[in-house]
This record gives C-alpha cells, sequence and structure tokens, in this order.
C-alpha cells in the first residue's frame, strides 16, 4: 500500500517528478505515481483524490503547470497534506504554475515547493511522515548527514587544489 501518492497532469512532467521518487526510494517510503488529467479527465481525478486515503495515501505530491489546478483539487478533496510542485513553463518560466498553487484560498492549504523542486517535495512528505514512524526519521538523519558529508568532501577537494576566492 503506498503512502505516497505523486500525481501529474501530463508525462512531461515525469523528467521533474521522478525525483520525488527517487527520494522516496532512498528513504524507504512506498508511492504510487498516477498521470491524470484534472482538465480533460475530472472524473478519473475526483475517483483518485476522494479514493486516496482509503487507499492508504497519507500525503499526495502533485506536479502541475500553467493554470496548475491539480494540486488545490487534490487538496479541497484529499484530508491530508498535499505538496505541491510547480512545472516550469514557456510563457512565464513557471510563475504561473508557482502563484496558481501557493496562492490557495483560506481553509485549502497546498505546502508548495519551488518551481521544479519535486526532489525537496518527496523529502518534505518524508519528514511529515516520519512524524509518526521512528525508522523513517532515522533514515532522514542518515540521509542528511550524507549530505553534509558530500559537502565537505568537496568542500576539502577544492582546498586541496588550491582555488582561490574570485
Amino acid at each position: 500500500m503506498a503512502q505516497v501518492g505523486i500525481v501529474m497532469g501530463s508525462d512531461s512532467d515525469m523528467p521533474v517528478m521522478k525525483k520525488a521518487a527517487e527520494v522516496l526510494d532512498e528513504l524507504g517510503v512506498s508511492y504510487d505515481v498516477r498521470i491524470i488529467s484534472a482538465h480533460r479527465e475530472p472524473d478519473v481525478f475526483f475517483e483518485y483524490a476522494k479514493g486516496a486515503e482509503a487507499a492508504g495515501m497519507k500525503v499526495i505530491i502533485a506536479g502541475a503547470g500553467m493554470a496548475a489546478h491539480l494540486p488545490g483539487m487534490c487538496a479541497a478533496l484529499f484530508p491530508l497534506p498535499v505538496i505541491g510542485v510547480p512545472m516550469h513553463t514557456t510563457s512565464l518560466g513557471g510563475r504561473d504554475s508557482l502563484y496558481s498553487i501557493v496562492q490557495m484560498p483560506s481553509g485549502i492549504p497546498v505546502a508548495t515547493v519551488a518551481i521544479g523542486g519535486a526532489k525537496n517535495a518527496g523529502i518534505l512528505a518524508a519528514k511529515m511522515l516520519a512524524i509518526s514512524d521512528e525508522a523513517l526519521l532515522g533514515r532522514l538523519k542518515e540521509y542528511s548527514a550524507k549530505m553534509l558529508k558530500e559537502v565537505q568532501e568537496k568542500d576539502a577537494r577544492l582546498q586541496e587544489v588550491g582555488c582561490k576566492a574570485y
């Protein structure tokens, strides 16, 4: 049973949204990935969002571009947390998506990450789940320690070659 639903409106969103799946894989969090258009197949979308809780999902990560209704509509129908991932768009660089997702009406919150920030959406979903999962919390702490070590190793390599400040 998937704990996290990853949903997007188009397969063109997959290169971004797969980053959420990759980090959830690394953290050992189960997920389900779907392509569902809120505009082109509203009945399928409503069935998904209304049935996600009964299917065992605890968090939905919804990626959307342009009008970006998918995250907000998920939040309107799904009683647990929704994380919106605004997609980069050719017309406005993703600002249209960002504004659409972040400017939700009172009572319908959507946690929103940066444009194209699906990796952070996956980490945030894991952090939400870790509130009641000590093992996952431990894996998140290990993940953070790994990131720290990577930065320190990069700095050490930089210092070895004697790179001077600009």
